[in-house]
């Protein structure tokens, strides 16, 4: 079987790094995505590229999202990553070459799973930087984004792909909806502010 690797934890300070159950999420989530968003130009393509495979259960948190992001029908970002339509380890490199060629200088939002200690399983972060799909299971995979989610989905550092086939799918459903909705709504107003501010121009 051909599992995707997921992403390692991330370390940096400057990171959100928040539980699922906390009441304030959404609104902590898109507030740190409208931060980031404010440095993407005005014209910049948004690209959300979901990494993962829907055979592992601790695995399909980016197709989950991808699929819950396709339903918008959002003209303002291109999707990569779907639980039809997967972008995992044997096609990530393919579909980064593509996004590169037919895009210029896009602003590349990268969505993954990851391993960490138990008292962050359940946790979402946001940070600045690319994805690197992979080095949580020893993989070396292509980094993904100028920023990117995270779902903590289990705990990591031993028997990792047994860990994945094991994680409770209620809560990466509920990791992959808090994702999708807040991702959507963070793009969503961030391209009705712009619009505000050129007719003001």
């Amino acid at each position: 079987m051909n599992l995707q690797p997921l992403a390692t934890p991330v370390k940096e300070l400057s990171c959100l790094k928040i539980p699922h159950t906390d009441p304030e999420i959404h609104s902590a989530i898109i507030h740190r995505l409208l931060f980031h968003l404010s440095k993407a130009g005005e014209k910049q393509q948004v690209i959300v590229v979901c990494v993962g495979t829907d055979r592992s259960t601790g695995d399909c948190l980016g197709p989950l999202v991808g699929t819950s992001l396709s339903r918008f029908n959002n003209p303002w970002f291109r999707l990569y990553g779907t639980l039809e339509d997967p972008v995992h380890a044997v096609n990530l490199q393919e579909t980064l070459t593509s996004i590169y060629a037919q895009y210029e200088n896009p602003f590349v939002i990268g969505i993954d799973a990851c391993l960490g200690q138990s008292s962050s399983v359940g946790c979402i972060q946001v940070a600045d930087g690319p994805l690197r799909p992979g080095a949580g299971v020893h993989k070396e995979l292509p980094p993904v984004g100028d920023i990117h989610l995270t779902g903590i989905v289990n705990v990591g550092g031993f028997m990792e792909y047994f860990v994945l086939q094991n994680t409770r799918l209620s809560l990466v459903v509920r990791l992959s909806d808090i994702i999708a909705h807040s991702l959507h709504s963070a793009i969503k107003e961030w391209k009705a502010r712009n619009s505000i501010f050129a007719r003001l121009d």
